[in-house]
Formats: structure tokens, sequence, C-alpha cells
């Protein structure tokens, strides 16, 4: 009963994304074609959207639901590994068509065969989980 607020909200979530064509894989080929500012417009919207969020959370010192304060974690300075990171992400996007929050979305339209993807990326998840203190970070 707990998790009730979160089903809902993922159910708007999906409804938005499908009536915004993010799941759309034509939107997602325009994309990576450079042919359309579509994809670029909303996921530009979601950084600055982001950033004023952050702000104002941080300035005011908002708490989460429960009651908990809300803390940021320091990352690491560098460049190679969101190069690295994001590049294989890109990857995947383009193989798949789409990423990862979508997915779910996708087999609530009806395309079941997503969860192969789905499966797929949980096996690299725990891949990396396996080994991630042997990789170079």
């Amino acid at each position: 009963m707990q998790y009730l607020k979160y089903i809902g909200l993922g159910i708007v979530f999906g409804i938005m994304f499908t009536k915004a064509e993010i799941i759309s894989w034509f939107r997602i080929y325009e994309m990576f074609r450079f042919e359309s500012f579509h994809m670029y417009g909303i996921i530009g919207s979601a950084v600055i959207l982001s950033i004023i969020s952050t702000t104002i959370i941080k300035k005011m010192g908002i708490k989460d639901i429960g009651g908990n304060p809300i803390v940021f974690s320091p990352k690491d300075k560098g460049w190679r590994r969101y190069l690295m990171g994001g590049s294989i992400f890109g990857m995947g996007w383009a193989l798949t068509g789409a990423c990862p929050g979508p997915l779910y979305v996708l087999i609530g339209n009806g395309a079941l065969m997503v969860i192969v993807i789905i499966l797929s990326a949980v096996a690299g998840t725990w891949l990396y989980g396996y080994f991630s203190d042997k990789l170079p970070h």
C-alpha cells in the first residue's frame, strides 16, 4: 500500500512520456541524425528544470516526503569517466531506441519485446557491480 503513490506517479510519468513522444523510436532516430529539435528541447528543458529545482532545494533546505533532509553528494571532478559512461549509454540508447525510463513505458504500451532489453540492462548492471572494483574509475 505504501508503494501506491509511486505506482501512480509512474503511471502519470508514463502517460507524459507517451504523449510527448519520448518513447517514439522515430523521435530518437531524428535526434541521433540531428534532424529535429524535439528530443533536444525535452532533454534541455529537463536539465534546466533540474538545475532550478536543485538550486531551490539547496537554498531553501527543502525536505523529502518523509521529512528527511535532501542531501546532495559531491561528485568527483574529471571528464573521462563521464565521456566513457555517456558514450556507452548513448550506444545502448541508439541500439535499443530507448533509454531506461521509457523502456518501462514501452512495456505499458504493449511492446513486450522490450523485456529482453530490460533483462539485458539488469544483467549489464549486475556485471558492472561484480567487476566495478577491478575497473578504472
